[in-house]
């Protein structure tokens, strides 16, 4: 069998932690900010975790993640 090709463009968006969790970046952040709260932009930072209820679909478009 060949071998199973990732997803560019998840392999771009996820990283899998050490702990086996996969990371993600915040959305709403990219622009249109004039209108968005400065408390909200600051909130928005950073990165957060995939929903255990998505975490599936991701780990198939990432086979060797």
């Amino acid at each position: 069998m060949p071998k199973m090709k990732t997803k560019s463009g998840a392999a771009k968006r996820f990283k899998v932690r050490a702990s086996g969790s996969i990371k993600r970046s915040q959305a709403f952040k990219r622009h249109i900010l004039t209108k968005k709260t400065t408390k909200n932009k600051r909130q928005l930072r950073g990165t957060a975790a995939v929903h255990e209820t998505n975490t599936a679909s991701v780990r198939a478009m990432m086979p060797y993640a």
